[in-house]
């Protein structure tokens, strides 16, 4: 087995093992079938504006991010960039590979010349705030606020 863990965007074909790894990130999601998101997956991939970072440890993706990059009107028509579904699977936590990801899709943002990026966590724990500190992200700037439709 390879120490080696690669971080790299993800190929098409590895849509079940993103599924796979999302039952790390929310336990109570429903569980979703390839049938039902293939479209979906397609439409997602082939987006040059969506970009899904992964660490790869020999053929299995133990940690993931999206970045997506939205383009804008304001500061100069720069684009900014929203990361969402950060998750590590759970026998591959506290090795550093969270903070990787974010390092690439960070990278990747300001290749895209982006000015800033935005990320929201529902964690309250210092934990889990001071590892998004350490990754580069700074609280305390804006206030988020999330709507949800009525259910």
């Amino acid at each position: 087995m390879n120490n080696e863990i690669a971080i790299r965007k993800i190929m098409k074909h590895e849509l079940p093992q993103l599924l796979e790894l999302y039952k790390h990130l929310n336990k109570d999601d429903p569980e979703l079938t390839l049938e039902n998101v293939q479209t979906l997956w397609e439409e997602i991939y082939y987006n040059k504006r969506t970009h899904y970072i992964v660490a790869d440890n020999d053929g299995q993706l133990v940690a993931s991010c999206v970045l997506t990059i939205v383009p804008n009107l304001t500061r100069g028509a720069r684009p900014y960039g929203l990361i969402e579904n950060v998750v590590t699977h759970s026998d591959f936590r506290r090795r550093g590979l969270g903070t990787k990801i974010l390092g690439a899709a960070l990278r990747t943002a300001w290749e895209q010349n982006c000015y800033k990026v935005m990320l929201l966590t529902g964690s309250k724990k210092e934990e889990t705030l001071s590892f998004y500190e350490k990754a580069g992200f700074k609280r305390d700037i804006k206030t988020g606020f999330i709507a949800t439709p009525l259910n």
